[in-house]
């Protein structure tokens, strides 16, 4: 099969290698339908995090269930199915907790090896293994229309991701929220707080492509300025006042310090963007502020079954944050699109 290989910075293949099979009862091998670039993995293409050795990669994708392990009754072959990005077994305590990407036995596709050890591929593949299956992969009623691919694609992580920025900094009705962050999970974390009822919604972008999506996603303003003059352009759009939320959707030292000082004393920050760079968070402010701090990898498994039925019904459409769709093939050009900004988020078919 054909999957996409990282060999080093700004080294992405896409090569032949053997296809999955089922390793332990408990495993599917999906046959991927749609998957796609995270931000994410802009870290090791542009060498911020090592690759030590060559790899698949890619963590996000839909698909049909091709073959199931002896133990896996609850899926079927010919399932639609969404996978979130970190597999889990469903019965540790994290699990019970609804915290899914914290599974004591779980893992990440093209990161993290299973519970048995043995080597997880990517998702931008044609077809990938899936550990504990019943418990990590979601099924889709059919039929599945494939204009709603895209946004069903985003359940796998980006708009779960977005989503649990917005639940962890308590985005709720009349709440005024600053997200920190124009990529395809900021964006989606416009839309989460628009759907959690948000009054007003600040969406910090420098970007007129993104500032459009921003807003038609339910942000109310735009910010293009950063650091003080941010935070002076948000007071002066709130009356003098700060915000109730911040949502942090970029991973840096300087975006975490932007989320903390637009909210208000007593609010709270949500940060799902993946840290680069080391940030710390400055403790003094935070204790002289009474400001929450709350997020990390989101929980995308644990979000799904409640977010499914509004992308079903087609009440929202995050699949709108693929600006560029292309081939397997083409991984590598997608990889570059993102990069380079001129594509907020690529969605690849095998």
């Amino acid at each position: 099969m054909r999957a996409t290989v990282i060999h080093a910075p700004r080294d992405i293949r896409v090569e032949e290698r053997d296809a999955p099979t089922i390793l332990t009862p408990s495993d599917a091998v999906v046959r991927v339908v749609a998957a796609c670039v995270c931000g994410s993995d802009l870290w090791p293409y542009r060498g911020v995090r090592d690759t030590k050795e060559p790899r698949g990669i890619g963590h996000e994708f839909v698909g049909v269930v091709d073959q199931v392990g002896d133990d896996v009754t609850d899926l079927h072959v010919g399932d639609f199915v969404i996978a979130p990005f970190t597999t889990n077994d469903g019965t540790c305590q994290a699990c019970a907790h609804g915290m899914t990407s914290g599974c004591d036995h779980g893992s990440t596709f093209g990161v993290t090896p299973d519970a048995y050890g043995h080597p997880l591929g990517g998702a931008q593949a044609e077809y990938v293994r899936v550990p504990d299956a019943a418990a990590s992969l979601v099924v889709v009623p059919g039929p599945v229309d494939d204009d709603l691919v895209p946004s069903l694609l985003t359940l796998s992580d980006v708009f779960s991701t977005g989503h649990h920025a917005a639940v962890s900094a308590e985005v709720g009705p009349g709440k005024t929220v600053v997200v920190v962050g124009d990529g395809a999970v900021g964006l989606s974390a416009v839309l989460a707080a628009k759907r959690l009822g948000a009054e007003r919604i600040i969406a910090m972008s420098r970007h007129a492509d993104r500032q459009a999506l921003a807003r038609e996603f339910g942000a109310t303003d735009i910010v293009e300025a950063r650091g003080d003059e941010g935070v002076a352009a948000v007071r002066e759009l709130l009356g003098g006042d700060l915000a109730d939320c911040a949502l942090e959707a970029v991973g840096t030292a300087e975006s975490m310090d932007q989320a903390l000082r637009v909210v208000r004393a007593g609010g709270a920050v949500g940060y799902v963007g993946v840290p680069a760079g080391d940030p710390e968070l400055p403790m003094p402010f935070l204790f002289a502020k009474n400001i929450t701090v709350g997020g990390g990898m989101a929980p995308a498994r644990a979000y799904i079954e409640e977010l499914l039925p509004d992308v079903l019904s087609r009440t929202i459409d995050p699949g709108k944050v693929f600006d560029l769709e292309l081939p397997l093939d083409q991984a590598p050009e997608a990889y570059a699109a993102m990069d380079e900004r001129r594509a907020i988020k690529v969605l690849l078919r095998p």
